[in-house]
């Protein structure tokens, strides 16, 4: 009986202090939160909520054309703009003073020593901290790379959810095929 009680006081102080990591999902610990009769059901909601604080997807702040446009035509080396489509998809044009970084490889590649990044991608590592504006050719792919920027410790992120798609469209040019 002691030995469970032991148990049981152990495994609340590990669910009390484990760091779950954004996007995790901790079955284990939300078994435990579960399970732990000694809580009160209080308790137990604010464990939940603070589990699902840290599996809650997170969003970008959304960019519009109309502010995006001028950060294309005054390009800063403190602000990137990032296009995370395929190598292949970029050949049919891109927004003025992009830069290149597909998402296939975006998380590997925010994770490079900057000396490293800029002999492979040709331009330099983002600080974390740095406005980075992410697009792709309708909005999908540019969340899914802000959530990775995210993840990587980047802290100002921009997503151009109209992406390529919106400004060929208000620029008046038509996409190649």
């Amino acid at each position: 009986m002691l030995r469970l009680a032991l148990a049981r006081s152990a495994t609340a102080a590990r669910a009390a202090t484990t760091h779950i990591k954004p996007g995790y999902v901790s079955s284990r610990l939300a078994l435990q939160i579960r399970c732990e009769s000694s809580m009160s059901r209080e308790e137990r909601q604010q464990k939940y909520q603070a589990l699902n604080d840290h599996q809650r997807d997170w969003d970008a702040k959304e960019i519009s054309y109309e502010e995006l446009k001028p950060k294309t035509l005054q390009p800063s080396p403190d602000k990137y703009l990032i296009d995370v489509r395929e190598p292949d998809e970029v050949v049919q044009g891109s927004i003025p003073s992009a830069v290149n970084l597909p998402l296939s490889v975006l998380s590997s590649a925010l994770q490079l020593p900057p000396a490293q990044f800029k002999e492979k991608f040709g331009f330099e590592k983002p600080r974390p901290n740095q406005e980075v504006t992410f697009y792709c050719r309708s909005g999908k792919r540019s969340s899914t790379a802000a959530d990775v920027a995210k993840r990587n410790g980047y802290t100002n992120i921009l997503n151009y959810k109209g992406s390529w798609l919106e400004w060929v469209e208000r620029e008046g040019k038509k996409p190649a095929a």
